[in-house]
């Protein structure tokens, strides 16, 4: 008698469906750790737009009013050359304001999927807002 030496179409049917599922898994896992990069990096780009524009007022005793060009010192200083980018679309981000003057500012960027922002609207109403529900992260003057 010969014995045929292979795999039976069982152990290949069991070792696709391992590898189907594993494959799943990996790829549902590394979605999500690239919206949770690419969410931290809107934080980071607001918390940047912040403290420039608080630089903005140290130098200018006023807010900046324009998001769409480089800010600037009256003493020729450059505080934030130009606007960061959405890190997934590489566009400008798309800014809510509810109040952008001399005297004060607020902007807003949406982020993706994960709920975890400050705000629930891009109107920076930060009452009430709770880590399960906040779909934006706002930033707001500090003086």
């Amino acid at each position: 008698m010969t014995r045929n030496r292979g795999f039976t179409l069982v152990e290949l049917l069991v070792v696709i469906s391992i590898m189907v599922i594993l494959t799943a898994v990996a790829a549902i896992s590394f979605n999500k750790a690239q919206i949770s990069g690419r969410n931290s990096r809107r934080k980071e780009d607001m918390r940047n737009v912040q403290s420039a524009a608080e630089q903005y007022y140290m130098l200018n005793k006023v807010y900046p009013i324009n998001t769409t060009t480089a800010w600037m010192g009256l003493d020729g200083q450059m505080v934030l050359q130009q606007f960061p980018v959405d890190p997934k679309n590489s566009g400008g981000y798309v800014y809510t304001t509810s109040t952008l003057s001399t005297t004060g500012y607020c902007i807003c960027a949406q982020l993706e999927g994960s709920n975890s922002g400050n705000s629930t609207n891009g109107s920076c109403d930060f009452a009430g807002a709770t880590v399960n529900d906040a779909d934006y992260f706002c930033i707001q003057n500090q003086q």
